[in-house]
């Protein structure tokens, strides 16, 4: 642990590597919320200068990440810092590479495109929904789509996956999903579908200042 350039933990009791899960959900959300917060400025205001602070930030980030250390990573270190005084989650440090690396030739590419070139196109517009697809995935339901494509690329077995899903293992009662909890999300989507077919617009006025109407009727 004292080496500057490695990647992942020694941690007793774990045969490889391991990075603390906790720390890169939290990680994800900051830069998924940056990522989002920038895309907004775009396309309501028309401001490309947040998303080139923004790619800068997330391409220096992931070099640190890959070629550096984890340990390193601003984002991972403020991660670190809102969810330390949770029990660490261990997962290993090979899957989380090779995912971090998707994730550094992505942000190269929209560095070159945005910042250097300083130009947009389809081409970024599709780079900016994939990372944020992979964002939110890994902070909201912690699930890495990046590694997911790990064992096409590599024979050895994945160890120490977040929530254990690389373990073949029987769903205990409560991970279970019923008939009629199916039902009702069924019904949540019908519910959504005649909103939009009967109230959409009644939805559509624009809302009115409350206060104002308030000092009228004085």
């Amino acid at each position: 642990m004292s080496k500057t350039i490695q990647f992942g933990e020694d941690i007793a009791g774990y045969d490889i590597r391991v990075l603390n899960e906790r720390e890169i959900r939290a990680a994800a959300g900051i830069l998924f919320l940056a990522t989002f917060l920038s895309l907004m400025f775009i396309l309501f205001k028309g401001n490309f200068l947040p998303i080139k602070y923004v790619i800068t930030l997330f391409f220096t980030d992931f070099v640190i990440r890959v070629f550096i250390n984890p340990r390193y990573s601003p984002t991972l270190i403020i991660g670190r810092l809102i969810v330390g005084r949770q029990t660490p989650e261990y997962v290993g440090a090979r899957q989380k590479r090779f995912a971090w690396i998707i994730g550094l030739v992505l942000s190269a590419t929209m560095f070159v495109l945005m910042v250097v070139v300083n130009s947009y196109s389809p081409i970024t517009g599709i780079i900016c929904l994939v990372c944020l697809v992979f964002l939110f995935f890994e902070s909201a339901f912690g699930i890495c789509l990046g590694c997911k494509f790990y064992p096409l690329f590599f024979k050895e077995k994945v160890q120490y996956c977040p929530g254990e899903v690389c373990d073949v293992r029987s769903r205990q009662d409560i991970q279970k999903t019923s008939a009629s909890q199916l039902v009702v999300v069924l019904a949540f989507v019908a519910l959504t579908i005649l909103l939009g077919v009967f109230v959409d617009k009644y939805y559509s006025k624009q809302p009115h200042d409350l206060f104002a109407i308030s000092e009228k009727s004085k």
